[in-house]
């Protein structure tokens, strides 16, 4: 689990293409849902199962930094890998490269939260496990 993790792909779709002919910035964030999703499937912590193991994630803040635009058939890979791992919270961050060349990085910030509503809860051992090790993918603010 120490290597930044490659495991999702995508080519955008014709209605994530804007007047300008790419993809229109809030796919982005989509696509990094989607890529953190296969990032746990991958690594044996489902997204789906968090509820059941009592606490889920909120999103508490994102950035994006865009070096150029994703075209209609590009071929894209995110690039997924923590960045901070906190006592409530931690930070993936995603790259997407098209041929090799990294077009957009950005982090988001996940809350850990108790299942039942009860508000913001420690990170859950098995979360930190299957997190791994912290690689930052894009460079530090």
């Amino acid at each position: 689990m120490n290597d930044v993790w490659s495991g999702y792909s995508f080519t955008p779709r014709f209605y994530e293409i804007d007047s300008q002919g790419v993809m229109f910035y809030m796919w982005y964030l989509g696509h990094a849902d989607e890529a953190m999703a296969a990032f746990f499937t991958d690594r044996g912590l489902p997204y789906d199962d968090w509820r059941s193991l009592g606490f889920d994630v909120h999103v508490v803040h994102t950035d994006l930094d865009f070096a150029a635009g994703v075209r209609p058939h590009d071929v894209v890979e995110v690039l997924v890998s923590p960045s901070r791992i906190g006592t409530k919270s931690f930070t993936l961050d995603f790259a997407f490269r098209r041929d090799g060349e990294t077009v957009c990085s950005g982090g988001l910030v996940y809350a850990t939260v108790s299942a039942d509503g009860r508000g913001a809860i420690a990170l859950p051992a098995r979360l930190v496990e299957m997190l791994g090790e912290v690689r930052p993918i894009r460079p530090s603010r």
